[in-house]
């Protein structure tokens, strides 16, 4: 009977160690996922902002193009209209 106690508290001793260890391992997972997910929403904002400067510089470099096609365009009509 006393060995049967005695193993009962000892097993009670273990689960709740095992517990404590659990939960530690839980909360560094935990952190260790949200450090990785911080990490890649950074990079996702740094790819996101380049692709933003990227399309921002074409854009205006073909309404740059545009623009002189229109006074081209502007022009031959002057010329035309002289004729």
């Amino acid at each position: 009977m006393k060995k049967t106690i005695l193993a009962m508290a000892f097993m009670a001793v273990a689960l709740v160690s095992c517990q404590d260890k659990t939960k530690d391992k839980i909360e560094e997972a935990h952190q260790a996922v949200g450090d990785e997910l911080e990490q890649k929403l950074d990079t996702v904002s740094q790819k996101l902002e380049k692709a933003i400067d990227t399309t921002q510089s074409k854009t205006g470099k073909l309404l740059e193009k545009g623009a002189q096609n229109l006074d081209k365009a502007a022009d031959k009509l002057k010329e035309a209209a002289k004729e």
